[in-house]
């Protein structure tokens, strides 16, 4: 991961601006990018600080606060898609998540694929036994 800019280059980029040169003149004078300069300007004016911002770190999932009510949801309707859940968690606390990221978060929580009792995934239920095939491959019907 970069490293951020010195906190005496951050200190001279930004004289150099108060002293009245542009934002860009003062990427060119230091060989930095123009946009580090404007958002370390703008930074400095809300704040009045040249700290860089903190990097890395662990997230904290913003699903964890609705821990108990996705896993009741989960328990009630097993099979239940993400986007139903997603629907589900909207209308019961207005917190948006993307259904990939509420996917991963189940598999951190031990949640995984439903498996049936010889460790293979489960059949479709699309598809019952005693559907016909259709196309090349499928067995000719007796003409009797």
């Amino acid at each position: 991961m970069p490293q951020p800019y010195s906190r005496d280059l951050r200190e001279r980029v930004m004289r150099f601006v108060e002293e009245g040169h542009s934002r860009r003149a003062a990427a060119a004078h230091f060989k930095v990018s123009a946009s580090f300069v404007v958002k370390l300007m703008s930074a400095f004016r809300a704040t009045g600080s040249l700290e860089p911002k903190p990097s890395g770190g662990r997230r904290h999932a913003k699903l964890e606060p609705h821990r108990t009510f996705l896993l009741a949801q989960v328990d009630e309707r097993s099979d239940i898609t993400m986007p139903e859940l997603v629907a589900a968690l909207v209308a019961a606390t207005g917190e948006t998540v993307a259904p990939a990221a509420l996917s991963r978060w189940l598999i951190r929580a031990g949640y995984r694929f439903k498996k049936n009792s010889t460790g293979q995934r489960a059949r479709s239920s699309r598809r019952q036994d005693g559907a016909r095939r259709v196309g090349r491959d499928a067995p000719a019907k007796d003409a009797a």
